[in-house]
């Protein structure tokens, strides 16, 4: 129980349980925004009321997403002053001002036009509602380019050097056009866009499972359906260039992801371990399942290596990353989850070409049904998974190869850093179950079929709001 007594372990803590808790929101709300684009896209175009009834029922799962992710946001943003000083001090230049950008230009956009996106309908045009949806979407999306920008820039700081304890920044888009950047923003941008998709095609399947509104939820498993197959491969392969920038500029974090303790020297095969025990104390993998030669094909798509794979040994204990097993075993889990993501889709897209997703017949594919029900928090795992291997591999670097995290953390009690970090861990435990409840009531609930559809003639205001605002209609005048 010595860490009880470590300030930086304690604040490491605290902020893995804020991060970890954080990233469970904003995932759904970026992807999602994406699929509430497409769905009122497709009422505008068709006028067919299961649009219109789509975009209000994932829309109440997407603003309690937001609710609870603004919420556990802005306390992990505040740590980097309180328990990360230091840090802050040395990186502020840049690293703030990048997360300003992400609050300001971002955050703001979303928040601005969500009132719209919500309680618009009936009130504004069709076309400036649907340009708001369009808003909320774009700002939550932009939001993760500005954090990925930030992290990939302490996974590969540039433009500028460390002059006196503080980095100086000489080129700012240098910064911000880091090398880890383009790559990364990819592939956290089609994480979040897979786990949305997968979520929503989840609670379809639910539905259909049930047979509670089988039609209605065929469309959305469709929708889903025609962007996974895309989506899903489009991962994979941006995971795997991920892996070959980790591959050239964190070396280290490769080792770790590989349980690799031996160099493996370039020119030569290399074999790939599929499963294993790793032992830090003995520098060992206690035990291993490999698979000969594996590794150049994983890295270069050829047996022989080009570059040398240098391994855990290569370093003092002191300057490479702790924790391997964890690290390992997060790449294993997120990778496992992506092809599984693959497999799911083209098994559900070979009943779709044989016509057994027809309302109709789509109820007969229990077993179909159940893995997307079963694939729905995969997603989540997956993306956690992937950084806790970004962020633990990096270690023992906050900003790598510059600032040591043992100096990043501010000097202050460690009892200080317990009693925030238990609040924090009661806090959470209840917003999350309040989350589980809400949204399951939400789901339990299902969608309103009868909430009048905007444009329709013969149906009054949607909650005694004034008339729609549609084309070649003017608003009904009240009269007194």
């Amino acid at each position: 129980m010595d860490f009880l007594s470590d300030t930086v372990v304690l604040s490491r803590m605290q902020f893995a349980l804020t991060a970890i808790f954080h990233m469970l929101w904003p995932v759904l709300t970026t992807g999602m925004g994406i699929y509430l684009v497409i769905v009122e896209g497709l009422w505008l175009k068709t006028r067919n009321p299961d649009y219109y009834h789509h975009a209000r029922f994932w829309s109440k799962l997407y603003v309690l997403n937001f609710g609870i992710g603004v919420a556990s946001g802005l306390p992990m943003e505040f740590q980097f002053g309180t328990n990360w000083a230091p840090f802050s001090e040395a990186v502020g230049d840049f690293f703030g001002s990048i997360l300003g950008f992400e609050g300001a230009m971002a955050f703001m956009l979303e928040a601005g036009f969500l009132g719209i996106m919500l309680f618009g309908w009936g009130r504004v045009h069709p076309v400036i509602h649907y340009l708001a949806t369009i808003m909320v979407a774009f700002g939550a999306n932009l939001s993760t380019f500005w954090i990925l920008v930030a992290n990939s820039w302490l996974q590969t700081p540039s433009g500028g050097d460390m002059v006196n304890g503080k980095f100086i920044v000489s080129d700012y888009f240098q910064a911000i056009l880091n090398p880890f950047m383009v790559k990364s923003v990819l592939h956290m941008f089609f994480a979040t866009l897979e786990t949305s998709l997968f979520v929503i095609g989840g609670i379809s399947a639910w539905y259909i499972l049930k047979e509670r509104n089988q039609a209605f939820f065929a469309k959305s498993l469709k929708i889903v359906l025609a962007a996974a197959i895309a989506v899903t491969p489009i991962q994979v392969y941006i995971g795997h260039l991920s892996a070959e920038q980790v591959y050239h500029y964190q070396p280290t974090k490769l080792a770790a992801m590989e349980a690799k303790w031996e160099t493996s020297p370039a020119g030569k095969p290399a074999d790939w371990s599929l499963l294993a025990l790793p032992d830090e104390k003995g520098q060992r993998n206690k035990w291993e399942i490999t698979i000969p030669k594996g590794l150049g094909y994983i890295l270069e798509f050829k047996k022989d290596l080009s570059e040398p794979v240098l391994g855990l040994k290569e370093w003092k204990p002191e300057n490479r990353p702790k924790m391997v097993g964890l690290i390992y075993y997060s790449f294993r889990i997120m990778s496992g989850i992506g092809f599984f993501f693959v497999g799911l889709m083209l098994w559900t897209a070979l009943q779709w070409l044989l016509g057994k997703l027809s309302p109709e017949q789509i109820t007969q594919q229990k077993w179909l049904m159940r893995a997307w029900i079963f694939a729905a928090p995969l997603g989540y795992i997956a993306v956690e998974s992937g950084w806790i291997v970004r962020c633990v591999g990096r270690q023992p670097w906050t900003l790598y190869g510059k600032i040591r995290t043992a100096d990043a953390a501010s000097h202050i009690p460690a009892s200080n850093v317990l009693t925030s970090l238990t609040i924090f861990a009661v806090i959470y435990s209840i917003l999350f179950i309040s989350t589980l409840y809400f949204g399951s009531r939400i789901i339990r609930k299902g969608p309103n079929l009868e909430l009048p559809v905007p444009g329709l003639d013969n149906q009054p205001a949607v909650n005694s709001t004034p008339a729609e605002l549609i084309p070649d209609q003017r608003p009904v005048e009240i009269q007194r």
